[in-house]
């Protein structure tokens, strides 16, 4: 049988309310580095704009890929940096897992991959 305990916490400590902001600043830079990279990316080759002979880049554009790399490093960092005080600071089953952090971890990981993997084989 489980006992329903009382909850002694009084409100949100420091860390709690740090872990918000972190998680906003990570996901805000995340969101600016998909804007980014929509215009670093190369263009997409549709029928329409050979038919008008429009110029479509193929490459990435260098100066904007710099700066997509370093914003998807900084929101990985923050997203590592807040699982590290999450580990720290949780102490009870209950407390939030965040699982956010771990997917923005993975996934701005796995796209700075890619991208290198995308620059390697333009080059």
């Amino acid at each position: 049988m489980h006992i329903p305990q009382h909850e002694r916490r009084k409100s949100e400590d420091f860390w709690h309310k740090a872990l918000k902001v972190l998680a906003l600043v990570a996901w805000g830079i995340f969101i600016v580095a998909l804007i980014l990279s929509y215009y670093a990316a190369p263009d997409s080759d549709f029928g329409v704009l050979r038919y008008h002979q429009m110029t479509i880049r193929k490459f990435w554009l260098t100066p904007m890929t710099g700066y997509l790399y370093i914003l998807l490093w900084c929101s990985a960092f923050i997203s590592y940096l807040s699982l590290i005080i999450n580990k720290y600071r949780s102490r009870r089953k209950s407390d939030n897992k965040y699982f956010n952090f771990w997917l923005l971890f993975l996934i701005s990981t796995a796209w700075v991959v890619y991208l290198a993997i995308q620059l390697m084989s333009a080059s």
